[in-house]
């Protein structure tokens, strides 16, 4: 809530009744006055900033001169309570000189029709307004299918910044986006995976942007939305129309799937997935790695996220991390005029702050808050001091089994065929038993997984040749001193 001074103020119009706070009366005068409101905003904003923040932003009241809006997410109220709240309430004002106040709030789905009843229908949105992917979701009254999760207005085609380590992932994810209805699926399902904080949910919501302008259905889930939305239909026995709804959809975009738990719900999304891909629907996944290191999906559907377009989004460049931290700047401006970061302090970030898009995030965070703070220019000895606990050792380099599978059979001239096959002679089983020990040192994956790369071997076996190489190593100075050669091979 934001609101004038004035002396003697108090926070008690968010406790006002309901039907205290709508006058039908005056109900058609003060949406000509909201509707003028918004006609200001929109003139002085430009059509793009009003579309990404007021398009959804609905009257509920005015009363006592507080006026009450409200919007559909927390984060929606949070920005414009934090970048537009006083230009807000000054456009009020101009039409109004009672106002004093302005209140945002996240409307009730519960409520929301008895106050929508008090207002005039508003007059359609202007060509070109980007509309929510979540208004164009299945969803029910009765709590039938899940509305989908908040889409960041940020998260456009035009915003992501395309570099060598996600040219394939972007030029897939524009192919999905700009398909029509009646063209053919090319990529089902697309599956995108990286490490946190290299773009793949910016990508994931850029597509659910783009098809929300279109005549087609799409759905974005997280993972963890998907598992609440289907247990809760099952303790309302609405589990049917759940399904039915679901599977009504155009492009189902699902978000952070290494989250997703359970095995009925995990059954549930197996049996969407094929019906969706079965019947010609795209579905679009996105998790922290490939489809054949989620241990804890079923074989099944690991196969069938795998079957479709597999594509890994690398580390950001150092080029592309500059020009990350430009936009940012650049951003930042327009909300805190004053705010300046020198090219080599942002060359300095860029080459130090080398972990992902978020650090750089909160390195620029970290100067802001110096530069408003203190009034101070940002200096290179404020940047060392801010982003020094971001500055992280190089990551060893991600080492695969099947790399370590090809290195040690080459190392000891043995085929990989043989080091997964059943063969027990003393020239295959050393090699296996280095490599399951290198395996298990060298990543992060568990014991059965790795028996299972081993040619489906159980993890005991695995466990006794970690236990048995690494007592040989303790007493062979020749053996110890063959696996840490392997392992520089395989991390340099």
């Amino acid at each position: 809530m934001f609101k004038a001074p004035e002396p003697g103020s108090d926070f008690t119009s968010n406790l006002i009744p309901q039907a205290e706070v709508t006058a039908p009366a005056g109900a058609s005068v003060a949406d000509g006055r909201w509707l003028r409101v918004k006609q200001r905003l929109r003139a002085e904003l430009g059509e793009d900033i009003f579309a990404s923040w007021f398009a959804r932003l609905d009257l509920d009241s005015i009363t006592l001169g507080t006026v009450r809006m409200s919007v559909p997410t927390r984060f929606l109220k949070s920005w414009l309570q934090s970048h537009y709240a006083e230009r807000v309430l000054a456009t009020w004002q101009s039409e109004d000189e009672t106002i004093k106040q302005i209140d945002i709030v996240v409307r009730s789905p519960v409520i929301r029709p008895a106050i929508a009843k008090a207002r005039v229908a508003e007059q359609p949105a202007a060509t070109g307004e980007r509309r929510s992917a979540t208004t164009t979701a299945p969803t029910a009254a009765s709590g039938d299918a899940p509305t989908g999760s908040p889409l960041d207005p940020r998260f456009v085609f035009e915003n992501f910044l395309v570099g060598r380590a996600n040219t394939l992932a972007h030029a897939a994810a524009k192919q999905v986006a700009q398909a029509r209805r009646q063209d053919a699926v090319l990529f089902n399902p697309l599956y995108i995976h990286s490490g946190v904080g290299l773009g793949k949910t910016h990508l994931l919501q850029a597509i659910a942007w783009a098809i929300s302008a279109q005549d087609r259905k799409v759905l974005y889930l997280t993972a963890e939305k998907f598992m609440y939305g289907f247990v809760s239909a099952l303790k309302t026995q609405t589990a049917l129309a759940f399904k039915e709804a679901l599977r009504g959809i155009d492009v189902l975009i699902i978000d952070d799937l290494q989250f997703l738990q359970g095995k009925s719900t995990q059954v549930e999304f197996g049996h969407t997935l094929n019906a969706l891909v079965d019947s010609g629907r795209q579905v679009i996944v996105a998790a922290d790695r490939p489809p054949s290191d989620l241990e804890s999906l079923d074989d099944r559907l690991r196969s069938r996220l795998a079957g479709g377009l597999v594509v890994e989004m690398g580390a950001l460049s150092e080029e592309i991390r500059l020009e990350i931290l430009k936009n940012r700047v650049n951003l930042a401006r327009t909300h805190h005029p004053g705010f300046d970061v020198p090219a080599p302090i942002l060359t300095f970030i860029a080459e130090t702050v080398t972990h992902n898009g978020r650090d750089l995030d909160g390195a620029l965070n970290r100067l802001l808050a110096h530069s408003k703070l203190t009034g101070g220019p940002v200096t290179m000895d404020i940047a060392e001091l801010a982003v020094r606990d971001l500055i992280r050792p190089q990551d060893m380099k991600r080492v695969k089994i099947e790399d370590i599978q090809r290195t040690v059979a080459r190392h000891f001239n043995v085929s990989r065929s043989d080091m997964l096959s059943s063969r027990r002679t003393a020239n295959v089983v050393r090699p296996r038993q280095i490599a399951m020990y290198l395996a298990k040192t060298l990543t992060l994956r568990s014991l059965p997984e790795i028996g299972r790369r081993f040619g489906g071997r159980d993890h005991t076996t695995v466990l006794h040749a970690v236990r048995k190489i690494e007592s040989l190593a303790d007493r062979d100075r020749t053996l110890a001193e063959e696996i840490e050669i392997l392992k520089r091979m395989l991390v340099e």
